[in-house]
């Protein structure tokens, strides 16, 4: 009997409706698994129902209350690590270390989350004029929906609503169809930890649901983490209709490589940064760019030998490096990729579209592949390639690696390895990216730092985690109060003078 994934409403796991579903599939292997029903705008209605109703008072409870909480989820994820490593493991395709580590990341921003109460501390001035007193002071923005990608299905849905529902609001979260079920975990985690049933719901679903749930007038805010286009899709659709929305899209994240660099250093960084994950995150390294001839040459042989040591397996296999790609539509567009990059030039330095996985062979797999000598005019230097494909380019200068940089409508990360502080200070000053690494591969900030790129890597003014995320769920008020003395008559002037 095939398993149907549900929603999670209200403190209840549900069935859909029945009327649409899709299926789930274990990539390492290319079976289905389960299905996955779809919730319909009757279900989402319902849901933000309940969440409105939770969500006022859940906005009344203590900050103590609310932090309580917020640590007790923490206890439950590092307590259930491995089994939700597993579960991600078998729906995204990932080895159960890159799961770990992406849980290890969630933790971060569920612990930066208890901080709320210091991040949305309001400001007060005394006696402006006239005994009055003004102050102002955040308090929540209501029910939040929350559209989340496949490629980090606890990760991306821990830091950006651990500080939601942290800060006081309900969520409506909508997850990647392709991988309903650590949703669900999550849900019961949530309430394992005492969150009061309806401040948190789970509505599984495509771009219908989507859609729904930007033209909802009950939710207040949307925040988004997937590709550029949809993105901008989120991003317009959702201030048309009055709401808040931070949407953080795609990245083609460069990596320059001076001569004075650790090449061996860099080479390593790059393919770690490049290839883990079979390339699906949007702060992957995609665009090698050593400066010089001598140094593309000498980088070049040390990346093509590093590449060679990788090890492409299922998800369980404790010796793989990376796994597959999520679906057998992704492995598809890589390929297409691979096959334009070739007609368009460039140069294939290392194949990975012949490789065999024993005893997966229904899997999702494709090698790790180099090009170099790509251009700016090329497809693989303006798309974000959701695979294993990475691209070397050739500037002569470091002026010229900017411009390159800079030259790309994405602006998500972008890193320098050098040992000279002159080119690392003017590539901070001068790139126009989010996040900024310096012999660092993956600028990933800690959790009480910003998260955000730059240019259509992001739209809107919100950011997925730091203290900007803590304002993005709240909106504020400001107060003036005056407290005459007892029995204190005033008269009546329609004059406006705030020195009075």
């Amino acid at each position: 009997m095939t398993q149907h994934i549900g929603h999670f409403i209200a403190g209840q796991i549900e069935p859909g409706s029945g009327a649409r579903s899709g299926a789930v599939f274990n990539p390492s292997t290319g079976q289905e698994i389960a299905r996955c029903d779809y919730a319909d705008r009757a279900t989402l209605e319902r849901a933000v129902a309940v969440a409105t109703e939770a969500g006022r008072r859940w906005a009344r409870a203590s900050h103590a209350t609310r932090q309580a909480v917020v640590f007790k989820l923490r206890e439950l994820m590092i307590a259930r690590t491995d089994a939700l490593a597993e579960i991600i493991g078998r729906e995204h395709g990932k080895t159960l270390a890159d799961a770990k580590g992406e849980i290890g990341r969630a933790i971060e921003g569920i612990e930066f989350a208890v901080n709320a109460p210091h991040v949305t501390k309001g400001e007060f001035a005394s006696n402006v004029g006239g005994e009055i007193d003004v102050f102002s002071m955040r308090v929540p923005i209501g029910v939040v929906g929350a559209i989340t990608p496949f490629n980090f299905p606890i990760m991306v849905p821990a830091v950006m609503m651990t500080m939601a529902v942290s800060v006081g609001n309900a969520v409506v979260w909508k997850p990647s169809e392709k991988v309903p079920s650590a949703a669900l975990e999550f849900a019961r985690m949530w309430q394992e930890a005492g969150l009061p049933d309806g401040v948190f719901n789970v509505v599984q679903g495509d771009k219908e649901m989507v859609d729904a749930i930007l033209e909802h007038p009950g939710i207040a805010g949307v925040s988004f983490v997937g590709s550029t286009a949809v993105g901008e899709y989120v991003y317009q659709k959702g201030t048309s209709h009055n709401k808040r929305v931070a949407a953080f899209t795609g990245g083609k994240n460069h990596m320059v490589v001076m001569p004075d660099a650790d090449l061996e250093a860099a080479a390593s960084a790059f393919v770690a940064a490049g290839y883990g994950s079979a390339s699906q995150r949007c702060m992957a390294v995609s665009l090698l760019l050593p400066v010089g001839q001598e140094t593309a040459e000498r980088l070049r042989a040390l990346v093509v030998q590093k590449i060679g040591q990788l090890k492409v397996g299922p998800y369980d296999d404790p010796q793989a490096d990376y796994g597959a790609v999520v679906s057998a539509q992704s492995r598809d567009a890589v390929l297409q990729a691979i096959e334009r990059c070739i007609a368009e030039g460039g140069e294939l330095v290392t194949d990975g579209r012949s490789l065999k996985v024993s005893g997966c062979e229904g899997g999702y797999y494709i090698g790790p592949t180099l090009f170099d000598r790509v251009t700016t005019d090329m497809h693989l230097y303006r798309e974000e390639v959701f695979g294993p494909v990475r691209a070397m380019m050739r500037p002569a200068t470091l002026e010229e690696a900017i411009a390159i940089t800079n030259a790309h409508e994405y602006g998500n990360g972008a890193v320098i390895f050098t040992r000279e502080g002159k080119s690392a200070q003017r590539f901070m000053s001068e790139v126009e990216a989010g996040m900024i690494g310096v012999n660092v591969p993956v600028p990933l900030p800690a959790a009480y730092f910003n998260f955000g790129g730059l240019r259509r890597s992001k739209f809107g003014d919100g950011h997925l985690y730091g203290p900007d995320a803590a304002r993005f769920y709240t909106k504020i008020k400001t107060v003036s109060q005056r407290w005459p003395e007892p029995e204190q008559g005033g008269g009546m002037s329609l004059a406006f003078d705030p020195k009075a």
